[in-house]
């Protein structure tokens, strides 16, 4: 059995970036699974996957291009402090939350000014190479409703 579109794929995975720091690994948990060929992880891992079977190991570094996309400048803004509740503390590197017409948007806040914050919309990790150190360790076929849906179920089915 190979990666292709329409299979789920279980990996363990370590995520740094160009220093070597961890941003993310599935060491200790359970693996990643995603349904191949659907968009479930960035662009440039999902290719990088493509016809490989389970036991196969690799490390893929990954362009922000195939990532998580390039820094937008137009993504960053000052936002007045009236914008924000009365108890909400601002600080630098937190995360703040606002409903847009397709749901929640995150910001990071960059840093505070005399009337608000600078908020920034891009991804966190939009503008950096990731390297990922991956490794399959499962495969099946996804089913028809997971295919509809777009994304994996799990072991104990899924409900919308």
């Amino acid at each position: 059995m190979k990666t292709a579109r329409d299979m789920v794929v279980s990996l363990h995975y370590t995520l740094t970036d160009d220093s070597g720091e961890v941003l993310d690994t599935s060491s200790g948990r359970e693996p990643l699974e995603y349904l191949h060929g659907h968009g479930n992880i960035i662009p440039g891992l999902e290719k990088a996957l493509e016809g490989t079977a389970i036991g196969h190991r690799s490390q893929v570094s990954v362009a922000p291009e195939e990532g998580y996309g390039t820094q937008n400048p137009e993504l960053v803004f000052e936002a007045p402090r009236e914008h924000f509740p009365k108890d909400m503390k601002l600080e630098p590197g937190a995360r703040v939350y606002a409903e847009g017409p397709e749901g929640p948007i995150a910001f990071s806040v960059v840093r505070l000014t005399d009337t608000g914050a600078v908020l920034d919309a891009n991804h966190p990790l939009a503008g950096k190479t990731l390297h990922f150190d991956v490794e399959v360790v499962a495969m099946r076929p996804a089913t028809e409703e997971e295919i509809t849906h777009g994304h994996v179920h799990g072991a104990h089915g899924h409900d919308h």
